[in-house]
């Protein structure tokens, strides 16, 4: 079951938007579908990302995967654990497994998100 509170994306990415800050991480879906998690590239802080544009890179003991970018805005902050331990982006992928923040550019590029009922069924379907 999918948090009720998150939006997500077709490339399986969730956001969490709290006022102008938005938390980014991926769902426990793409975790279970790379399987074990070895390695995380994130984008540097000050970073401008454009929505649905690749921000990052996640390798897997099966492949490596990009990062998608939910919403547009600023890097404020990236997980630095995810460095040390990848492996929380399988254990927890909706708490410490969190990604990066990012300053909002445009809140209403949420409105282009998934709610938690539009992914579970997008989930069932694959």
């Amino acid at each position: 079951m999918v948090p009720q509170d998150l939006r997500y994306t077709k490339d399986h990415e969730w956001v969490r938007i709290e006022g102008d800050m938005a938390t980014v991480g991926i769902t426990d879906y793409a975790a279970e579908q790379l399987g074990d998690i070895v390695f995380v590239e994130l984008p540097e802080l000050g970073r401008s990302v454009t929505q649905f544009t690749a921000v990052g890179v996640i390798e897997s003991v099966k492949a490596v995967s990009d990062l998608f970018a939910p919403v547009s805005g600023e890097v404020v902050e990236s997980n630095a654990e995810l460095s040390d331990a990848p492996e929380m982006l399988n254990s927890d992928p909706y708490g410490k497994g969190w990604m990066l923040r990012l300053k909002l550019a445009d809140l209403s590029q949420a409105d282009a998100l998934m709610d938690a009922t539009a992914y579970e069924a997008l989930t069932a379907e694959a």
